[in-house]
């Protein structure tokens, strides 16, 4: 088969997440039991999971390669917050939680681990835990921190670090993303761009992926309802609460577009993973498979 006649979008590999099912804990009687999520995933045409939070998949690897494997579903990634703006003390705990995901994520055959800078805001409560902007010296931190954990987990574990920009968090906004880009070494440190997110927070998916395409490792995929958001931007609501009213919406239904997105990361002419995440904690057990299946068509409608 002739590479050079498929077009660009079908080098990504598509699939969905926990996330996706409403599930943003490792334990909560909100969310679907795992089960239900592999079962549903499966059903709804995708491939491809992420293990979402440590804890709510099976952590004994043998165990989750069987529930994965008879279903017909492969693992793209793991997860982990991080608190690296917080200086080198928080090192030791760091380590300790990110090792465990790594082991897991390795041994699924994964070669992503996706890292979310801690939120400034408690995530349950919304209220200020700290302040949502950093003196230079956090910023140094936060880098150096970062690039330290790339190379420790590359070094051990074989699997490439990509930063998610997330609301309520020190990596939100174009500026924050761009600057940590410019300060962090393309070598070690790349982007996991969810493009809820960052519409979220002001920024332009395509824009960046235009201008570091060569820093884009990995996408999310997502949408803001603009009424919505244009609510809890005036309100200042934390992103819980945001979520819980509604602010990301089942595409195509928001923004930003994800056709031109699919478009511009096609052109980056490398092999990507597009894991649809669609925020919804909490929400009714049977609200996620039927937005999954029709999500899974208006993808294919994109050439995805």
């Amino acid at each position: 088969m002739n590479t050079a006649s498929v077009p660009a979008p079908n080098r990504l590999r598509i699939g969905s997440a926990p996330d996706s099912w409403g599930v943003w804990f490792p334990d909560d009687e909100r969310q679907v039991p795992w089960e239900r999520f592999l079962d549903e995933v499966a059903e709804a045409g995708y491939d491809w999971i992420e293990l979402g939070p440590y804890g709510y998949l099976p952590t004994d690897a043998a165990r989750l390669a069987e529930e994965t494997g008879r279903r017909g579903l492969k693992v793209s990634a793991g997860t982990v917050f991080t608190a690296l703006h917080r200086g080198p003390g928080v090192w030791d705990e760091t380590w300790a939680h990110v090792s465990r995901v790594a082991e897991l994520t390795r041994a699924t055959g994964a070669g992503h681990l996706v890292v979310i800078p801690a939120f400034w805001r408690d995530d349950r409560t919304g209220e200020p835990i700290e302040s949502p902007h950093l003196t230079p010296e956090r910023f140094r931190d936060l880098t150096a921190g970062t690039e330290r954990l790339a190379r420790r987990v590359r070094e051990e574990y074989g699997l490439d670090v990509v930063v998610h920009p997330h609301a309520d968090t020190h990596i939100a906004t174009e500026e924050h993303v761009t600057r940590f880009l410019d300060a962090t070494d393309a070598s070690l440190v790349n982007l996991c761009l969810d493009t809820g997110h960052y519409a979220y927070c002001g920024g332009d998916s395509v824009r960046l992926i235009e201008t570091y395409g060569e820093r884009i490792g990995y996408l999310h995929l997502k949408q803001v309802d603009p009424a919505v958001l244009a609510d809890v931007v005036r309100d200042g609501t934390p992103f819980g609460s945001a979520v819980r009213q509604g602010v990301m919406c089942e595409p195509p239904r928001g923004e930003p577009a994800l056709e031109p997105v699919l478009a511009a990361a096609g052109k980056l002419d490398v092999d990507l993973f597009a894991i649809v995440e669609q925020d919804m904690y909490p929400c009714p057990p049977d609200r996620p498979l039927p937005i999954a299946r029709r999500t899974r068509h208006y993808l294919r409608t994109c050439g995805a």
